[in-house]
Order: structure tokens, then sequence, then C-alpha cells
């Protein structure tokens, strides 16, 4: 929450809980809390310009799988925001999804 814009909050408290009367529940069901649990590869794709989640928020469960030599690929778009729209992009990323399971689900 502290990495969302301050005019995004309310509606996040609204989905997600607030960080200070649920800090107890948001910390034990973060992803972050429980990276030592993903065994998978996993992947990792995020716009730069995304207003729901921000970049930081996908470099740091890279970092924390990198961390403990999980297998991670992470695919950033400069010029995209929550989704991936413009064709270019998606046709990247459509191919980097397809290789990747291609490359690890065989």
């Amino acid at each position: 929450m502290k990495n969302t814009g301050a005019y995004r909050r309310k509606w996040r408290i609204a989905e997600y809980g607030d960080p200070e009367k649920d800090s107890e529940l948001l910390e034990k069901i973060s992803p972050l809390n429980h990276v030592d649990k993903i065994r998978a590869p996993l992947m990792v794709i995020q716009g730069a310009n995304d207003p729901r989640v921000p970049q930081s928020e996908a470099e740091q469960i890279v970092r924390a799988i990198k961390g403990r030599n999980g297998t991670v690929e992470y695919l950033l778009f400069l010029d995209e925001g929550h989704g991936i729209a413009k064709l270019p992009n998606r046709i990247k990323a459509y191919t980097a999804i397809a290789e990747f399971l291609d490359k690890y689900l065989k």
C-alpha cells in the first residue's frame, strides 16, 4: 500500500483491507512473505506505468525469487500500464509467455 499512489489508496483499502487495521492478516498472506514456498518457475510481466501494481512491487518479488536462487523471468514494458494494450507489446509478451511455457512445461 505504501507504494500505491495516494489517489488510489482509498480504493485499495476497500479492496484489500486497511494496512493499519489489518496489518497482521496482510503480512500473513503477502506473497513476498511466502517466497520460499514458490518452487515453480515464475514469469512476471509489468507495465512501468501501472497505477494498480507499482513497478517496485513486481521488482520486489523478482529480487526475492532471485535471492533464493529461484527461476524467474521478468518482462518490463516501459510504455504500458495495467495490462498490455499495444499490439507490438502484446506480440512480444505472448511470444515470451509461449517460450516460457514451452521451456518449463515440456
